[in-house]
């Protein structure tokens, strides 16, 4: 079946995976390709409608990332958002200068023209601006459809030429009609259809694994978690006993997920599993590590050493699967486009260079939310659906400081109790992710009436729909007060508990 699709030029905005999230929402297909993408690959792509993110830059800098300006004789319809209205601007000779107040956060936009792109809003409503340039003189042909107090120029469009731009963000949720304006534009401007859905993207995926893959044998790298979990459902079913999937106890999982893994992957999926406990080999390693960067390429290139190990024993394999996400990739380097390296992660970046395997990373373009759906289509248990999310380095990146097995214990321990009341207290599935971190400092406490030097734990429970941002839980206090007493008590070495309240950004979700 073909699909109707919507490309999205990356000029590097935090947001850019949103917006390719908020057209899918619309059952609309979508990629994201580089700024600098060719016109003959945008052209075999055939989107039917073209959307230029936001970014960092100004497009009056020496170093503003540009586009080729044929992208403009497409005859499809083009929508810049933030960044991209300006550059629309400039390429077209109007005029973008740096303003005297930045706008960002809330504002109000004003409708002073009607137009599809906001078809059926109100005159006015709220938006989310992230901006320090504004426009000054619109091109030649060009109109205004919106202003605010601070924008004579918040949206603007060439309706002969196809070309829309909003100084706003729609895709973000602080924009009160962001997902009808995206809808408007695909729908009223684009003329799409939509006919794409987590269900096409299943058989799709199922018929390029069986293609890609042939004959030949698949290890995947299994941890239990929801990713690689439906990435091990997903290709089983492709190609049934060519999979193995390899699950690496490398001794800073939670505690009893080892026997968990094992148990639901022979006995529920019938999946052949090779596990290995590695616990004493990755502890060995992490000795004396206290750099979080330096954590997670030791688990990295360990965790490779054991599956090159592991891959001579089952013969002549050529395929590795991943359960690598879109949000993973964008975080680890600058994929597809100029946007800032915040952390590495240990399942991107350099795996076929070390190890002599070809990738399948079924996921690679997936948001977690559509993993899960995925999940469902694939008749998964809830109980794995629904897990939160686990970094791949694990409890290594939750203990500040050298991971060794007694730190390991505690924080097990009190992670569990963490997500064993938050599970009673039934908010589980309602929140994101929820853990605890171990700190790499002694607070004094009273205990009987003596005097204790232990350790302190960080609780960390976010609300987000894609990793990309997060909010911190507002837990009750009842319940906070339960977990805090059940650490101290119950668990040997610990005399505190503390609530982490920052949310993304401008802190990361995971403390490292």
């Amino acid at each position: 079946m073909t699909f109707d699709k919507i490309l999205i030029l990356d000029f590097g905005s935090q947001y850019t995976q949103l917006i390719a999230r908020r057209i899918r929402e619309l059952n609309v297909y979508s990629e994201i390709f580089p700024f600098n993408e060719s016109i003959a690959k945008i052209k075999d792509f055939n989107p039917k409608g073209i959307i230029l993110s936001g970014g960092p830059s100004s497009v009056y800098s020496d170093s503003a990332p540009l586009i080729n300006k044929d992208i403009f004789t497409l005859n499809v319809p083009i929508l810049g958002i933030c960044y991209g209205m300006q550059l629309i601007t400039h390429l077209f000779k109007g005029v973008v200068h740096p303003s005297d107040k930045r706008e960002y956060g809330f504002s109000e936009i004003d409708i002073v023209s009607q137009d599809l792109l906001f078809n059926d809003l109100p005159k006015k409503f709220q938006v989310w601006m992230s901006h320090g340039d504004k426009i000054d003189k619109l091109p030649e042909n060009f109109q205004i459809i919106a202003n605010t107090s601070n924008s004579p120029y918040a949206a603007i469009k060439n309706e002969k030429i196809k070309i829309w731009g909003v100084q706003f963000h729609p895709e973000v949720v602080h924009t009160k009609f962001g997902n009808n304006i995206l809808s408007n534009f695909a729908f009223k401007i684009c003329n799409c259809e939509p006919n794409w859905d987590i269900g096409s993207f299943l058989s799709d995926s199922i018929n390029q694994i069986r293609e890609t893959v042939g004959s030949e044998k698949v290890i995947c790298g299994l941890s239990g978690g929801v990713d690689s979990s439906v990435v091990a459902v997903l290709i089983h079913k492709a190609i049934g006993n060519q999979l193995t999937c390899i699950f690496v106890n490398n001794g800073v999982l939670r505690k009893n997920e080892a026997e968990k893994v094992v148990r639901i992957f022979r006995e529920n999926f019938k999946i052949n599993l090779d596990y290995v406990d590695a616990e004493d080999i990755f502890i060995d390693r992490l000795k004396g590590v206290t750099d979080p960067e330096k954590k997670r390429k030791i688990i990295g290139n360990t965790f490779i050493d054991i599956f090159e190990r592991e891959a001579k024993k089952l013969g002549n394999v050529k395929f590795l699967a991943q359960g690598t996400l879109y949000p993973d990739v964008i975080e680890s380097v600058s994929f597809k486009g100029p946007s800032a390296t915040i952390k590495s992660h240990h399942n991107v970046g350099g795996l076929p260079e070390k190890m002599n395997l070809k990738l399948i990373e079924p996921l690679r373009e997936l948001f977690k939310d559509e993993v899960r759906e995925l999940g469902k289509e694939l008749n998964m248990p809830d109980d794995i659906i629904y897990r939160q999310p686990f970094p791949g380095p694990g409890l290594a990146i939750r203990i500040i400081g050298e991971v060794n097995k007694e730190r390991l214990d505690i924080l097990r321990e009190a992670d569990d109790v963490i997500v064993s009341e938050i599970k009673n207290a039934g908010l589980y599935r309602e929140i994101w992710q929820s853990f605890g971190v171990l700190l790499p400092i002694k607070t004094v406490g009273v205990m009987g009436d003596e005097r204790t030097y232990e350790n302190v734990i960080a609780l960390r429970a976010v609300n987000s729909i894609d990793g990309m941002t997060a909010d911190w839980v507002k837990l009750p206090y009842e319940l906070l007060g339960k977990i805090s007493n059940r650490i101290i008590n119950e668990i040997k070495g610990v005399n505190r508990v503390v609530y982490d309240i920052s949310s993304k950004p401008p802190s990361t979700i995971e403390w490292e």
